[in-house]
């Protein structure tokens, strides 16, 4: 039986550990929602000496990454993944960015650093955009009365839906893709008003009113996430991995959300 260990079984590693299961393979992971505790060196270095696939979704850590810190020696041989994300490349002032952009120059310099250290050690780096899927998307926001439409003419995202990226990477193990960096974006970078819209369209709710920054109150994360602007390309996953998003645009990712609620 095949074997793979998670670092870090949140929204999206937990999805892709469920897939590797249903297709047969025994997973470990760590995390709220795994079956190891990352402090237990023991227990993860036993599972670790099975495992034949490690991938690593735990974010900088105090501007370092704990998963190579701890337990970069014994992740030799192996293939290797790492859940980063297309805030490496910063702001493109809304242009076209692929894996050959710099990274590094922009709010993300604690996550561009970790990037660039999976990909020294030969890990399959997924950059991921702003990620949607069950029970997180615009239609939760809009329910919720937590959606925001922001007057920033210009402004664009990209962002990909989660069974998107868990094909993406199972893409990456069954081809045994060459290392390097890949984007898992899905094919239509558009304003985050223009997804609230289509989901209020589907909801049938009137979108909220445009507002201005100040006005909107926002955190300063959220603040952060408009002080970006780019389109990101996933010409590359697409020819090396053969993959295709079956969501390329928020549009149909927003319909089947609701179709299953």
């Amino acid at each position: 039986m095949a074997r793979l260990f998670i670092f870090g079984l949140g929204y999206t590693a937990g999805r892709f550990a469920q897939e590797m299961r249903d297709r047969g393979w025994h997973v470990d992971a760590t995390g709220s929602a795994g079956n190891l505790d990352f402090s237990d060196a023991g227990a993860v270095g036993a599972a670790l000496v099975d495992a034949s696939h490690v991938l690593s979704s735990v974010p900088p850590s105090d501007g370092s990454d704990a998963v190579l810190d701890e337990y970069g020696d014994a992740l030799g041989h192996k293939w290797l993944g790492y859940l980063s994300s297309t805030g490496v490349y910063g702001d493109a002032q809304g242009a076209w960015v692929d894996e050959s952009s710099p990274i590094g120059g922009g709010r993300r310099t604690a996550r561009a650093q970790c990037d660039a250290r999976w990909l020294d050690v030969g890990a399959r780096v997924f950059r991921l955009p702003g990620i949607y899927g069950p029970g997180r998307s615009a239609l939760e926001r809009v329910e919720a009365d937590k959606a925001h439409r922001i007057d920033l003419p210009g402004q664009v995202f990209s962002r990909v839906h989660v069974d998107d990226i868990v094909a993406g990477v199972v893409a990456a193990i069954e081809t045994d893709a060459p290392q390097g960096p890949y984007n898992l974006s899905d094919d239509l970078p558009t304003s985050q008003n223009a997804v609230i819209e289509e989901a209020c369209r589907l909801l049938g709710i009137a979108p909220p009113p445009l507002q201005s920054i100040e006005e909107a109150n926002l955190s300063p994360m959220a603040r952060g996430f408009y002080a970006e602007n780019r389109r990101v390309a996933n010409g590359k996953a697409k020819r090396v991995l053969g993959w295709a998003p079956s969501f390329p645009t928020y549009r149909e990712g927003l319909a089947a959300l609701k179709a299953r609620a």
